[in-house]
Protein backbone atom coordinates (compact mmCIF):
# COMPACT_ATOMS: atom_id res chain seq x y z
CA UNK A 1 0.00 0.00 0.00
CA UNK A 2 0.77 3.42 -0.19
CA UNK A 3 1.76 5.94 2.80
CA UNK A 4 2.23 9.87 2.69
CA UNK A 5 4.57 10.65 5.55
CA UNK A 6 3.06 14.46 6.37
CA UNK A 7 6.56 15.18 8.85
CA UNK A 8 8.90 17.80 7.50
CA UNK A 9 12.26 16.89 6.90
CA UNK A 10 13.28 18.63 10.43
CA UNK A 11 10.41 17.08 11.89
CA UNK A 12 11.10 13.47 10.22
CA UNK A 13 14.51 13.01 11.73
CA UNK A 14 13.04 14.60 15.32
CA UNK A 15 9.88 12.96 15.45
CA UNK A 16 9.62 9.77 13.20
CA UNK A 17 13.62 8.58 12.85
CA UNK A 18 15.52 6.65 10.64
CA UNK A 19 15.05 3.38 12.30
CA UNK A 20 11.36 3.20 12.19
CA UNK A 21 11.25 5.28 8.81
CA UNK A 22 13.24 2.03 7.33
CA UNK A 23 11.04 -0.50 8.51
CA UNK A 24 7.96 1.60 7.16
CA UNK A 25 9.40 1.20 3.47
CA UNK A 26 9.91 -2.49 4.40
CA UNK A 27 5.93 -2.49 4.23
CA UNK A 28 4.39 -0.08 2.21
CA UNK A 29 5.53 2.76 -0.58
CA UNK A 30 6.26 5.47 0.99
CA UNK A 31 5.91 9.17 -0.22
CA UNK A 32 7.61 11.88 1.60
CA UNK A 33 6.97 15.15 2.42
CA UNK A 34 9.79 17.41 1.05
CA UNK A 35 7.95 20.59 1.11
CA UNK A 36 8.83 22.06 4.48
CA UNK A 37 5.66 23.06 5.01
CA UNK A 38 2.69 21.37 6.95
CA UNK A 39 0.68 20.30 5.18
CA UNK A 40 -3.64 20.60 6.11
CA UNK A 41 -7.08 20.84 4.17
CA UNK A 42 -7.37 20.13 0.51
CA UNK A 43 -3.29 20.62 -0.03
CA UNK A 44 -3.17 17.48 2.31
CA UNK A 45 -5.50 15.99 -0.01
CA UNK A 46 -3.46 16.69 -3.19
CA UNK A 47 -0.08 15.99 -1.62
CA UNK A 48 -1.68 12.67 -0.35
CA UNK A 49 -3.49 11.81 -3.72
CA UNK A 50 -3.18 7.77 -4.55
CA UNK A 51 -1.87 7.00 -0.87
CA UNK A 52 -4.46 4.87 1.27
CA UNK A 53 -3.01 5.85 4.68
CA UNK A 54 -1.66 9.10 5.61
CA UNK A 55 0.97 9.51 8.60
CA UNK A 56 0.17 12.48 10.28
CA UNK A 57 2.64 15.00 12.10
CA UNK A 58 0.74 16.64 14.73
CA UNK A 59 1.21 20.21 12.74
CA UNK A 60 -1.00 18.46 10.21
CA UNK A 61 -4.48 18.56 10.99
CA UNK A 62 -6.87 16.09 9.75
CA UNK A 63 -9.53 18.63 8.80
CA UNK A 64 -13.01 17.73 7.02
CA UNK A 65 -11.51 19.48 3.50
CA UNK A 66 -8.81 16.59 3.70
CA UNK A 67 -11.23 14.01 4.16
CA UNK A 68 -13.81 15.36 1.17
CA UNK A 69 -10.90 15.61 -1.20
CA UNK A 70 -9.00 12.23 -0.69
CA UNK A 71 -10.89 10.01 -2.81
CA UNK A 72 -8.04 7.42 -2.22
CA UNK A 73 -8.10 7.70 1.38
CA UNK A 74 -8.26 4.71 3.85
CA UNK A 75 -6.65 5.65 6.61
CA UNK A 76 -5.45 8.81 8.62
CA UNK A 77 -2.85 7.74 10.84
CA UNK A 78 -2.42 10.32 14.00
CA UNK A 79 1.59 9.69 15.33
CA UNK A 80 0.99 11.35 18.39
CA UNK A 81 -1.54 10.41 21.45
CA UNK A 82 -3.59 14.01 20.59
CA UNK A 83 -5.88 13.74 17.94
CA UNK A 84 -7.55 16.93 18.91
CA UNK A 85 -7.24 18.60 16.03
CA UNK A 86 -8.37 15.64 13.63
CA UNK A 87 -11.82 15.66 12.87
CA UNK A 88 -13.12 12.46 13.49
CA UNK A 89 -16.82 13.08 12.59
CA UNK A 90 -15.51 14.18 9.64
CA UNK A 91 -13.58 10.98 8.46
CA UNK A 92 -16.20 8.89 9.79
CA UNK A 93 -18.67 10.46 7.37
CA UNK A 94 -15.98 10.04 4.24
CA UNK A 95 -15.93 6.42 6.01
CA UNK A 96 -11.96 7.29 6.78
CA UNK A 97 -10.49 5.20 9.95
CA UNK A 98 -8.59 7.42 12.35
CA UNK A 99 -5.38 5.82 14.72
CA UNK A 100 -3.57 7.11 17.34
CA UNK A 101 -0.40 6.17 18.90
CA UNK A 102 0.18 5.77 22.52
CA UNK A 103 2.26 7.59 25.03
CA UNK A 104 6.10 6.61 25.16
CA UNK A 105 7.25 9.88 25.85
CA UNK A 106 6.33 8.74 29.92
CA UNK A 107 9.85 8.65 31.32
CA UNK A 108 11.09 10.68 29.19
CA UNK A 109 8.78 13.62 30.35
CA UNK A 110 9.24 13.00 33.89
CA UNK A 111 12.82 13.33 33.69
CA UNK A 112 12.18 16.36 32.08
CA UNK A 113 10.30 18.16 35.04
CA UNK A 114 12.83 16.46 37.23
CA UNK A 115 15.87 18.48 36.18
CA UNK A 116 13.36 21.67 35.29
CA UNK A 117 12.48 21.41 39.22
CA UNK A 118 16.10 21.10 40.45
CA UNK A 119 16.84 24.36 37.98
CA UNK A 120 13.76 26.17 39.72
CA UNK A 121 15.31 25.25 43.29
CA UNK A 122 19.45 25.77 42.54
CA UNK A 123 19.44 28.20 39.66
CA UNK A 124 21.64 26.25 37.44
CA UNK A 125 20.88 27.45 33.89
CA UNK A 126 20.84 30.99 35.12
CA UNK A 127 24.42 30.42 36.87
CA UNK A 128 25.65 28.50 33.90
CA UNK A 129 24.04 31.87 31.45
CA UNK A 130 26.13 34.05 33.52
CA UNK A 131 29.20 32.49 32.91
CA UNK A 132 28.71 31.72 29.12
CA UNK A 133 28.50 35.78 29.16
CA UNK A 134 32.26 36.03 30.62
CA UNK A 135 30.15 36.93 34.39
CA UNK A 136 30.80 35.69 37.94
CA UNK A 137 27.07 34.75 39.19
CA UNK A 138 26.47 35.51 42.49
CA UNK A 139 26.05 32.33 44.54
CA UNK A 140 22.19 32.15 45.49
CA UNK A 141 21.08 30.49 48.39
CA UNK A 142 18.94 27.26 46.73
CA UNK A 143 15.90 25.60 47.29
CA UNK A 144 16.15 21.28 48.83
CA UNK A 145 13.59 18.95 47.18
CA UNK A 146 14.09 16.47 49.95
CA UNK A 147 11.22 17.80 52.48
CA UNK A 148 9.43 19.94 50.41
CA UNK A 149 5.95 19.15 49.17
CA UNK A 150 5.50 17.93 45.48
CA UNK A 151 1.37 18.24 44.02
CA UNK A 152 0.40 16.98 40.92
CA UNK A 153 -2.47 17.66 39.24
CA UNK A 154 -3.54 14.98 37.03
CA UNK A 155 -2.82 11.34 37.55
CA UNK A 156 -2.16 9.85 34.55
CA UNK A 157 0.11 7.97 33.09
CA UNK A 158 3.26 11.01 33.70
CA UNK A 159 1.71 11.28 37.09
CA UNK A 160 2.13 7.84 38.24
CA UNK A 161 5.48 7.63 36.74
CA UNK A 162 6.65 10.99 38.50
CA UNK A 163 4.75 10.56 42.01
CA UNK A 164 7.10 8.17 42.69
CA UNK A 165 10.13 10.18 41.78
CA UNK A 166 9.08 12.67 44.26
CA UNK A 167 8.68 9.62 46.68
CA UNK A 168 12.38 8.72 46.11
CA UNK A 169 13.63 12.23 46.90
CA UNK A 170 12.73 12.73 50.05
CA UNK A 171 9.16 14.57 49.03
CA UNK A 172 5.70 14.56 50.35
CA UNK A 173 3.71 14.06 47.40
CA UNK A 174 -0.32 15.41 46.50
CA UNK A 175 -2.04 14.12 43.91
CA UNK A 176 -5.42 15.88 42.87
CA UNK A 177 -7.64 14.48 40.12
CA UNK A 178 -11.24 13.26 40.24
CA UNK A 179 -11.45 10.54 38.36
CA UNK A 180 -8.12 8.40 39.73
CA UNK A 181 -6.48 7.91 43.16
CA UNK A 182 -3.43 7.06 44.25
CA UNK A 183 -3.25 3.02 45.29
CA UNK A 184 0.52 3.89 47.18
CA UNK A 185 -0.78 5.21 50.28
CA UNK A 186 2.33 7.60 50.85
CA UNK A 187 1.09 9.25 48.45
CA UNK A 188 -2.04 11.73 49.28
CA UNK A 189 -5.34 12.26 47.25
CA UNK A 190 -6.53 15.90 47.71
CA UNK A 191 -8.73 18.13 46.52
CA UNK A 192 -7.16 20.61 43.97
CA UNK A 193 -7.96 23.70 46.31
CA UNK A 194 -5.98 21.75 48.74
CA UNK A 195 -3.02 20.62 46.96
CA UNK A 196 -2.02 24.26 45.85
CA UNK A 197 -2.29 25.63 49.46
CA UNK A 198 -0.07 22.63 50.76
CA UNK A 199 2.10 22.41 48.02
CA UNK A 200 5.97 24.14 47.30
CA UNK A 201 6.29 23.18 43.90
CA UNK A 202 3.44 22.40 41.62
CA UNK A 203 3.33 20.14 38.45
CA UNK A 204 0.18 20.56 35.62
CA UNK A 205 0.10 17.16 34.14
CA UNK A 206 -3.67 17.96 33.52
CA UNK A 207 -5.60 16.29 30.64
CA UNK A 208 -6.86 20.00 27.99
CA UNK A 209 -10.18 19.69 27.38
CA UNK A 210 -12.59 22.32 26.91
CA UNK A 211 -13.14 21.55 31.34
CA UNK A 212 -9.94 22.65 32.12
CA UNK A 213 -9.11 25.48 30.05
CA UNK A 214 -7.38 28.39 32.16
CA UNK A 215 -7.67 24.93 34.76
CA UNK A 216 -4.47 27.28 36.53
CA UNK A 217 -6.20 30.82 36.51
CA UNK A 218 -5.89 33.72 39.16
CA UNK A 219 -7.49 32.30 41.58
CA UNK A 220 -5.24 29.25 41.37
CA UNK A 221 -2.31 30.71 41.67
CA UNK A 222 -3.43 33.62 44.87
CA UNK A 223 -4.35 30.02 46.46
CA UNK A 224 -0.82 28.29 46.49
CA UNK A 225 1.98 28.89 49.23
CA UNK A 226 3.96 32.95 48.45
CA UNK A 227 7.00 32.09 46.78
CA UNK A 228 6.29 28.09 45.28
CA UNK A 229 7.15 27.26 42.30
CA UNK A 230 5.18 25.86 39.08
CA UNK A 231 5.49 23.91 36.60
CA UNK A 232 3.54 22.83 33.22
CA UNK A 233 4.94 20.12 30.87
CA UNK A 234 1.33 19.28 30.08
CA UNK A 235 -0.29 21.70 27.34
CA UNK A 236 -0.49 25.73 26.76
CA UNK A 237 -4.38 25.74 27.40
CA UNK A 238 -4.46 24.66 30.99
CA UNK A 239 -2.64 28.00 31.70
CA UNK A 240 -3.90 31.20 31.84
CA UNK A 241 -1.03 33.47 30.67
CA UNK A 242 -1.85 36.85 31.65
CA UNK A 243 -2.62 35.49 35.23
CA UNK A 244 0.82 33.89 35.36
CA UNK A 245 2.37 36.10 34.65
CA UNK A 246 1.10 38.42 37.17
CA UNK A 247 2.04 36.02 39.62
CA UNK A 248 5.57 36.05 38.52
CA UNK A 249 5.66 39.98 38.86
CA UNK A 250 3.80 39.89 42.35
CA UNK A 251 6.73 37.46 43.77
CA UNK A 252 3.03 34.87 44.39
CA UNK A 253 5.36 32.63 41.87
CA UNK A 254 9.00 32.26 43.36
CA UNK A 255 9.83 30.30 39.49
CA UNK A 256 7.81 28.74 36.89
CA UNK A 257 9.37 26.22 34.27
CA UNK A 258 7.41 25.39 31.07
CA UNK A 259 7.87 23.04 28.32
CA UNK A 260 4.27 24.41 26.36
CA UNK A 261 2.61 27.32 25.93
CA UNK A 262 0.44 29.05 23.45
CA UNK A 263 2.51 30.02 20.78
CA UNK A 264 2.46 28.10 17.88
CA UNK A 265 2.80 23.91 17.95
CA UNK A 266 2.28 24.47 22.12
CA UNK A 267 5.71 26.41 22.42
CA UNK A 268 6.39 28.28 25.43
CA UNK A 269 4.99 32.02 25.13
CA UNK A 270 8.35 34.05 24.04
CA UNK A 271 7.06 36.50 26.13
CA UNK A 272 6.30 34.44 29.36
CA UNK A 273 9.70 32.52 28.42
CA UNK A 274 11.70 35.58 28.35
CA UNK A 275 11.10 36.03 31.97
CA UNK A 276 14.02 35.71 34.07
CA UNK A 277 12.14 33.76 36.81
CA UNK A 278 11.37 31.27 33.46
CA UNK A 279 12.85 28.19 32.84
CA UNK A 280 11.59 27.35 29.33
CA UNK A 281 12.00 24.60 26.73
CA UNK A 282 10.85 24.53 23.55
CA UNK A 283 8.38 21.59 23.72
CA UNK A 284 11.21 18.78 23.86
CA UNK A 285 9.48 16.96 26.47
CA UNK A 286 8.74 13.64 24.48
CA UNK A 287 12.06 14.17 22.19
CA UNK A 288 14.14 11.75 23.24
CA UNK A 289 14.82 8.53 20.51
CA UNK A 290 12.91 5.87 22.60
CA UNK A 291 9.90 8.41 23.16
CA UNK A 292 9.89 9.28 19.44
CA UNK A 293 10.36 5.87 17.98
CA UNK A 294 7.46 4.53 20.54
CA UNK A 295 4.89 6.04 18.70
CA UNK A 296 6.63 6.25 15.04
CA UNK A 297 6.68 2.24 15.60
CA UNK A 298 3.08 2.43 16.33
CA UNK A 299 2.08 3.58 13.03
CA UNK A 300 4.35 1.05 11.41
CA UNK A 301 2.72 -1.84 13.11
CA UNK A 302 -0.87 -0.04 12.27
CA UNK A 303 0.55 0.46 8.44
CA UNK A 304 1.37 -3.47 8.63
CA UNK A 305 -2.13 -4.39 9.70
CA UNK A 306 -3.59 -2.53 7.15
CA UNK A 307 -1.35 -3.89 4.53
CA UNK A 308 -2.60 -7.42 5.80
CA UNK A 309 -6.19 -6.95 5.87
CA UNK A 310 -6.09 -6.25 9.85
CA UNK A 311 -7.76 -4.06 11.51
CA UNK A 312 -5.14 -1.70 13.51
CA UNK A 313 -4.66 -1.06 17.20
CA UNK A 314 -5.81 2.64 18.48
CA UNK A 315 -8.38 2.87 16.01
CA UNK A 316 -11.22 5.60 17.17
CA UNK A 317 -14.26 5.10 14.39
CA UNK A 318 -13.90 1.56 13.32
CA UNK A 319 -17.48 1.17 12.97
CA UNK A 320 -17.46 4.10 10.33
CA UNK A 321 -14.82 2.78 8.88
CA UNK A 322 -16.40 2.12 5.55
CA UNK A 323 -13.22 2.15 3.25
CA UNK A 324 -11.78 -0.50 5.18
CA UNK A 325 -13.31 -2.81 2.47
CA UNK A 326 -11.17 -1.53 0.21
CA UNK A 327 -8.24 -4.05 1.81
CA UNK A 328 -10.67 -6.57 2.44
CA UNK A 329 -11.86 -5.80 5.41
CA UNK A 330 -15.24 -6.84 7.08
CA UNK A 331 -16.94 -3.35 8.44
Amino acid sequence: MKVYLTHTPEALANYYGERALAALRRVAEVRLNESGEHPSGRALAEAAAGCEAIISYRQSPGEAATFAHAPDLVAFLRCAVDIRNVDVAAASAAGVLVTHATPGFIPAVAELVLGQMVDLARGIGAASAAYHRGEVPPARMGRQLAGSTLGIIGYGAIGRYLAPLGLALGMRVLVADPKARPEDARIEHHPLERLLAESDIVVCLAVATAETENLLDAAAFARMKRGALFLNPSRGNLVDEAALLAALESGQLGGVAMDVGRAPDQMPTPALARHSKVVATPHIGGLTPQAIEHQAFDTVRQVTALAEGRLPEHAVNAAAATRLARLGMKV
